[in-house]
């Protein structure tokens, strides 16, 4: 795209702007928002407090023009205009002046007193989150670029000391062209909005309430500590109405932080910053131990309302604010602690909390928060390649199995978010399935399924949300891919063709038949405009600023002025989180290299239309007719164009505006991944549990009580290393008996409960032994621990302590084809089987455990097979151990490196321990004596590994190698070889042998569904 085609666009885009708020302006100033269609303002339902979708947001304050004033400040930067004058910071500085006559400039003198009222004392109950990000935020944003702390280019503001005033926030002023005096009248006035909001926030959680009245707080929520009155013996100030829902979102509650932190520094008042951020970690501390958050959240009682999560609807902007608080707060100071100290005076008596910790000040936290949440969307709502083409998915913030297939408006956020993180091709990848959607509509509806290619639940609209243009424009500042400014171009025509109107801009009630609703959103021109016409101008001072600035979830840009010198409390540049399995330098990729003799990486992607195979684009018609309401004055309108007023020629491309000549002539398109799938069901035999019974939800998964009448769904989808080296997929149950699974849910199948009904011969599901992998089970009294030290003989009469959690997650040998399999279905076992048994009530003996430790056999000549005997059995449904362990003598030694047992230990002892190391492990064995074969000589021999600090990496656990035959302490061939096992754990393992009472064994099996391995089914 040429400079002078940008430039065009540019100016179009300038002229949806002035189009939209020109007419405003006229039509509906100074009231909240535009009716395009009947030319008329819109305002508050007064006459249903129940409309929230007009009342949440509509708080009778101007809100367009707030909500503008940071475009026109963009917009004078680049103004088309000739001459000397920039009209366009003109109209932003009357803009200024039209808020300030209105409102007052938030003093508490007459010049505090506007044409509407004082400040933003106003009867209207407004929805907290959408009057900060748009209200605050806006008032907040028009403010730097006043001061100029945000940069417009050419104004270089004077700023003048006050000769006298009491103003506590603002010492300068600042003399306009239009002869008004600057002096910060707009943080006032975000200092006085933010400052009626506050009563929402004096929860027992910290969350605030969703609601809050401009002028009287929160008188219809009971409950609330504000309406209490303990001074004068009252337990409630106002009778309790009725019928009041407290239930916020987590983007509404988590999503206050950028705005109230930049209020609190600009102002000196540090309650907006606690009150924010305390929100934010609020909603974070609760989330799910899978990471996930849900979407709705009680700000009473801290619990959620609902388990469903996603990246959009009430949880989206949670995430975005994550990151952005990294880059906002990055080299901030925490707040000063003499200032924090006398903010527990300004506070009413009912909002008594801890301050914040300086932890949870730190950029480098809010950075974790992110990583750690991305972390869990990846695993759990990410559906990759292998689903025609990436996306995510709804799903239970508990298990993360999925509940919906549905992608809304709001979520075309995220690849904007990814561009910020550097995941730069997730970002691209999951663009272009909304790039393919805009193509299908020429908008995105509110909601559409990626099961059925249809609009989900009725959702047809498009309100002229800015999410796909915002990440648009992030994208194209990402890689300058002239891809994005194609894109760009689609959205504009179809905007400018579907939404104009004589009076503004409309929304599209029903984007497939162009329906529209007569509603301008004050975010068409705060942020859909704006981002637009920062795509088109590469140049933007804004573009180019060099500062730790960040677009809020409303696209008001805001910046936290630093000192000239750096805080000693300031970042480094180095992202520290304290956890060394996320800390890393913060590295911005580079963008997808060119392909040769293209001119657009994205076009030339294998896989371009996978995207559009999603959107099912390659079914839509083509339409000719001309459906554009701009039609009727397309003659004496010379700059409309026919792409203004008609639909695409044809989908076989997208956008739909891509020259050909971008288009690689020799491209090819990947083929489209299949995920095998299918379903596998057991009959119902007689005498077989049916009904509820015979499934119990447990600890990480689902209890199988009975094969009888069972189906599990499976899908192919776990990509896994093979012992190979080669990658492969692994089939996982997602499905059991209409029950969704999520990732990490595992399927336990008692190894008694599939014996009679599983046939060995079923290619289908097949029941392996594991060669390698099994579990060493202990019996030890649970009561005080003895003393380490010497050899001992467990005594059965001696109490001991045994540490509860000996949860070892052993990685086994890469190179092993047996042991791949168990690397691929069994890493996290012992861990899941235990902590299972373990959650039972009851037991029936609380001082005796039984504990579980997992092995690895050895391999080579020296190798010997562990016995063929009776497996130890789990505890019952009470906890009580289930019979006596196999073995009962047992002998503890040290590395068994200086000499020869005594003959008595291989004779009267069927298991010995021994520690690793100081010799090899066959030198071990060959200082044992020679025996003969009986049930109480000599069974298993155990050596403990105290390799401990090796335990957090993978494969810290390796199969041991027995190169040569075993032999006897005067170097004969061993007539009978003793089976060993190395186990980790090092001195808290060691100890537990050493006051065991039985030891056994449990073998472990895998399930292989037509020879692949089914990940998450474990066979207890």
């Amino acid at each position: 795209m040429t400079d002078g085609e940008m430039k065009a666009l540019r100016v179009e885009t300038e002229q949806i702007f002035y189009h939209g708020y020109n007419n405003y302006m006229t039509h509906a100033f100074p009231e909240d928002e535009l009716r395009p269609l009947t030319c008329r303002p819109l305002t508050r339902d007064r006459s249903n407090p129940a409309h929230i979708e007009v009342n949440d947001a509509l708080g009778n304050y101007s809100l367009t023009l707030i909500d503008s004033l940071s475009t026109l400040a963009i917009l004078a930067s680049t103004p088309n205009t000739d001459g000397k004058r920039n009209k366009s910071l003109e109209r932003f500085q009357e803009g200024v002046s039209a808020v300030i006559r209105q409102y007052g400039d938030g003093t508490e003198g007459p010049q505090g007193l506007g044409l509407r009222g004082r400040g933003f004392d106003v009867d209207s109950k407004v929805q907290v989150f959408e009057t900060v990000i748009r209200g605050v935020g806006g008032l907040l944003s028009a403010h730097l670029f006043a001061v100029g702390d945000l940069p417009i280019r050419g104004y270089n503001p004077e700023k003048r000391p006050k000769v006298e005033t009491e103003d506590s926030i603002s010492k300068y002023e600042i003399k306009w062209s239009n002869s008004f005096s600057y002096d910060g009248q707009l943080l006032r006035l975000a200092f006085d909005l933010a400052k009626r909001l506050l009563p929402a926030f004096y929860t027992p959680t910290g969350l605030p309430y969703p609601r809050v009245n401009l002028r009287h707080g929160v008188p219809f929520y009971p409950n609330s500590p504000m309406n209490f009155d303990a001074e004068r013996g009252q337990c409630r100030l106002t009778p309790p109405p009725s019928g009041e829902i407290t239930e916020t979102c987590s983007a509404g509650a988590g999503s206050l932080v950028l705005e109230f932190t930049t209020l609190s520094r600009l102002t000196g008042d540090p309650r907006f910053e606690q009150l924010g951020k305390r929100a934010f970690w609020a909603i974070w501390e609760r989330r799910s131990s899978i990471d996930l958050i849900g979407a709705g959240v009680d700000p009473e009682t801290g619990h959620w309302t609902s388990s469903f999560t996603g990246i959009g609807a009430g949880i989206d902007s949670f995430f975005e604010y994550a990151m952005k608080s990294y880059v906002l707060f990055s080299g901030l100071p925490p707040p000063d602690a003499h200032i924090l100290d006398s903010l527990r005076d300004s506070l009413p008596p009912v909002s008594s909390f801890p301050f914040l910790s300086n932890d949870q000040h730190a950029a480098e936290s809010f950075l974790l928060v992110w990583r750690e949440a991305h972390a869990a969307i990846k695993r759990h709502l990410y559906r990759a390649n292998s689903y025609i083409h990436p996306h995510y998915v709804q799903a239970d913030m508990y298990t993360g199995a999925a509940r919906a297939f549905w992608v809304d408006a709001l979520s075309a956020y995220f690849p904007g978010l990814l561009c910020m993180t550097g995941d730069t091709q997730e970002a691209i990848e999951t663009h272009l399935l909304f790039t393919a959607l805009w193509t299908r509509y020429s908008a995105l509806p509110e909601r559409w399924s990626t099961a059925t290619g249809t609009v989900e639940g009725g959702l047809t609209w498009w309100l002229g949300r800015p999410e796909f243009i915002e990440s648009t424009y992030h994208l194209y500042r990402t890689t300058r891919d002239p891809w994005y400014l194609h894109v760009g171009e689609m959205t504009l025509r179809d905007i400018k063709r579907r939404c104009w109107t004589r009076c503004g801009w409309s929304g599209i009630q029903d984007v497939r038949t162009g329906e529209r609703n007569d509603r301008m959103e004050s975010f068409f021109l705060g942020e859909t405009a704006k981002y637009l016409f920062l795509l088109f101008d590469p140049s933007h001072p804004l573009n180019h600023l060099d500062a730790p600035f960040v677009f809020s979830t409303e696209g008001h840009p805001l910046v936290i002025p630093r000192p000239a010198k750096r805080s000693k409390h300031g970042s480094s540049g180095r992202t520290s989180t304290g956890d060394p399995g996320v800390s890393r330098e913060a590295i911005c990729p580079l963008p997808p290299e060119m392909v040769p003799f293209t001119l657009s990486a994205t076009a030339a992607r294998d896989d371009i239309f996978h995207a559009a195979a999603l959107a099912r684009l390659h079914l839509m018609p083509t339409p000719d007719n001309v459906e554009s309401p701009m039609t009727e004055f397309t003659s004496d309108h010379p700059s409309i164009s026919l792409s203004d007023v008609r639909s695409p020629s044809n989908y076989t491309y997208f956008p739909w505006t891509l020259p050909l000549g971008l288009v690689p002539h020799n491209g090819y398109c990947s083929k489209v991944a299949a995920r095998p799938t299918f379903d596998i069901t057991f009959p119902a035999l007689p005498n077989m549990v049916m009904g509820p019974g015979a499934l119990q939800r447990v600890m990480s998964g689902i209890l199988v009580n009975s094969m009888g009448g069972l189906r599990l769904g499976m899908i192919q989808d776990v990509p896994v290393s093979s012992g190979a080296g080669g990658d492969g997929d692994l089939y996982r149950v997602q499905v059991i008996n209409n029950i969704a699974l999520g990732k990490d849910e595992k399927i336990f199948l008692a190894k008694d409960v599939i014996s009679n009904v599983v046939s060995p011969q079923d290619p289908n599901f097949t029941r392996i032994r594991d060669m390698a992998m099994l579990d060493i089970v202990i019996d030890t009294v649970a009561s005080q621990m003895t003393s380490p030290g010497k050899d001992h003989l467990v005594d059965i009469n001696e109490t001991v302590r045994v540490t509860p959690d000996i949860l070892l997650s052993p990685e086994y040998d890469k190179g092993s084809e047996e042991v791949s399999n168990v690397k691929m279905a069994f890493n996290s076992l012992v861990q899941q089987v235990t902590s299972m048994l373990r959650e039972q009530p009851g037991s029936a003996d609380p001082s005796h455990r039984r504990e579980y430790i997992p092995a690895i056999t050895p391999t080579g000549l020296g190798a010997a097979p562990i016995p063929d005997v009776v497996e130890a059995l789990g505890s019952d449904v009470t906890g009580a151990l289930q019979g006596p362990l196999l073995w009962d003598s047992i002998y503890v030694t040290d590395e068994n490196c200086g000499g020869r047992l005594p003959a008595s230990v291989a004779m009267d002892h069927q298991i010995i321990v021994m520690k690793r190391g100081l010799c090899s492990f066959q030198q071990k064995l060959e200082h044992i004596p020679s025996f003969a074969p009986s049930p109480t000589a000599v069974q298993l021999v155990i050596i403990v590994s105290f390799e401990q600090e090796d335990q957090r990496r993978p494969n810290w656990l390796i199969r041991p190698l027995l190169e040569s035959i075993q032999l006897t302490s005067s170097g004969l061939p061993r007539q009978n070889p003793i089976p060993m096992v190395l186990v980790g754990g090092g001195q808290q393992v060691y100890e537990v042998f050493q006051n065991a009472f039985g030891v056994g064994i449990k073998r472990r099996y895998s399930v292989q569904a037509q020879g692949v391995p089914i990940s998450n089914l474990i066979i207890i």
